[in-house]
């Protein structure tokens, strides 16, 4: 499910699915037409995120307005939970499995979440054979191209996180021994 746009210079997709690795949870995200891919597409480098999903960074899509575009499939199913480990989110997580899967303010006043990209079927991320009328080359660039904000910079771990293209770093301004650029 795509449609092709002209303000974006990749292929986006109007729907996307995905769940928890033991498949006990299941959404689908419908996007709005104004739905702004790159904007959207961020990461954080907090420690939450880093100790949550076991990674030195954490690939999120924003998906606004949440109640809108995000629908569990299996409505009756309850493994998904929720913890606050902060007073500002829930961290939602499959109880069978433990598999991340987005995290949401308390307030909410923006109707958002934040969408934890590994958690999104791969055919939408990375393409291949499919029957979904997805493009060989998938959403990957889409849905997770790190055009948007970069939270919890300030955690950035020097000559690793500090010079990835896709944490909006350019490449060769990094200095190497000898003074040579990478």
């Amino acid at each position: 499910m795509s449609s092709e746009s002209k303000t974006f210079p990749f292929p986006i997709p109007t729907s996307i699915t995905g769940g928890c690795l033991c498949g006990s949870v299941r959404y689908r995200v419908t996007f709005p037409p104004d739905h702004d891919f790159l904007r959207f597409s961020q990461t954080c480098q907090c420690t939450q995120c880093r100790k949550q999903t076991g990674s030195i960074f954490f690939a999120e899509h924003v998906i606004a307005p949440a109640s809108t575009a995000f629908t569990l499939t299996n409505k009756e199913n309850p493994t998904l939970k929720h913890y606050s480990i902060s007073p500002k989110a829930y961290r939602w997580f499959c109880s069978n499995c433990g598999s991340f899967l987005y995290w949401q303010p308390l307030d909410n006043e923006k109707d958002h979440i934040c969408l934890a990209v590994g958690s999104i079927d791969q055919v939408y991320l990375v393409g291949g054979e499919n029957d979904e009328g997805v493009p060989k080359e998938g959403y990957g660039l889409a849905l997770v191209g790190g055009g948007g904000k970069h939270l919890f910079c300030q955690n950035e771990i020097k000559g690793v996180t500090d010079d990835i293209p896709l944490l909006g770093r350019k490449r060769g301004t990094r200095v190497m021994d000898g003074g040579e650029s990478a």
